[in-house]
């Protein structure tokens, strides 16, 4: 697959996703089975207002939206993927004021199902917000 192509497809599947916009996602980078997404703080998606932390539903939507961008992006060349399950350990509160960024990997395809894992930071912390594994349908493309 194409970059050019993967990265239509990318910027195509995350604006296609009436939430995604909502939550304001943005693709920073996509290639072979890979995708970087971006979440820019919102104090409206703020889950604790005492401590001013991101509300984990949209730490969620961010790694899904990751996660099923890879596969997009993957050489099978899904015309299509589903969540099938995703589990998400959360390993500390974001920062408050700071962008969330979510990277996946789909690192295993078979016919029909698709494995991604995601990690997600904010700034420069080298320790993860959230980790993520899932399994998402493939649908149609070169791989059926």
């Amino acid at each position: 697959m194409a970059q050019d192509r993967r990265t239509r497809i990318g910027r195509a599947f995350v604006g296609g996703i009436p939430h995604a916009r909502a939550l304001n996602l943005s693709l920073v980078e996509i290639g072979p089975g890979r995708a970087v997404i971006e979440m820019p703080f919102d104090a409206a998606l703020v889950g604790d207002p005492e401590a001013g932390v991101i509300h984990g539903g949209a730490v969620f939507t961010l790694m899904d939206t990751s996660a099923g961008a890879a596969v997009m992006a993957h050489d099978s060349a899904p015309d299509g993927t589903a969540t099938l399950d995703l589990r998400i350990d959360y390993m500390r509160s974001a920062r408050p004021g700071q962008a969330l960024r979510a990277v996946a990997e789909c690192y295993h395809v078979t016919r029909s199902v698709a494995f991604v894992r995601v990690e997600t930071r904010d700034g420069d912390d080298a320790r993860p917000v959230a980790v993520a594994t899932g399994a998402f349908t493939l649908m149609g493309g070169a791989g059926s």
